[in-house]
């Protein structure tokens, strides 16, 4: 009878040593991080050519002393500040005076205007007689949501017309807001007219 070899001892003789090219690894890493801060210069070299570009955007308003009674019986909508674009044009962000910058947002509505309060952000203000539309729309540059879910304002600002799109924490308030800043504008317009 013949014996059988040793199974363990063929099986640890064809295991293969581990190679590990560290110079290879360490290379690909290095590269890699390379690639991700050249695009992210880019980004902000883009961002920063915007805003250049966009220069002739005079300072934005800021809210008066005595900006009014509030018109809404929410005094105030908390949200979420999207960031603007020229008007009718979604995707055309506006990025001078850090109007692109997305943040938090408190506005309230007076007789003097739309006061706009961003935390972290420069806050701005939109004259009454600057207020052109309120609507519902579902995008702005980089935002989009269902149907109606944003409130988009159109707005006079030098010689640029502008669209701000907000969304209030409570999305049943934005009808109302509609509503109410469409009023102040017509309102405003029939004014100017008759005289």
């Amino acid at each position: 009878m013949t014996s059988l070899p040793d199974l363990t001892y063929i099986a640890a003789e064809q295991k293969s040593a581990e190679v590990t090219d560290w110079a290879a690894r360490v290379g690909w890493l290095v590269g890699l991080a390379l690639f991700v801060a050249l695009i992210y210069w880019l980004m902000r070299e883009g961002w920063k050519w915007r805003g250049t570009l966009q220069g002739d955007l005079p300072e934005l308003p800021v809210a008066p002393d005595e900006p009014g009674a509030a018109r809404l019986a929410v005094l105030s909508m908390s949200g979420r500040y999207h960031g603007s674009t020229t008007a009718g044009q979604w995707l055309d962000r506006i990025v001078a005076h850090g109007l692109g910058t997305r943040s938090r947002v408190e506005l309230t509505l007076t007789d003097a205007g739309l006061d706009v309060v961003r935390p972290g952000a420069a806050d701005f203000f939109v004259p009454l007689e600057a207020l052109r539309e309120a609507r519902l729309d579902k995008g702005i540059a980089g935002k989009v949501l269902t149907e109606g879910g944003l409130l988009v304002v159109t707005w006079a600002h030098g010689e640029r017309l502008l669209d701000s799109g907000f969304r209030s924490d409570t999305a049943a308030e934005h009808n109302q807001w509609v509503e109410t800043l469409n009023q102040m504008i017509n309102k405003t317009t029939e004014t100017e007219g008759a005289r």
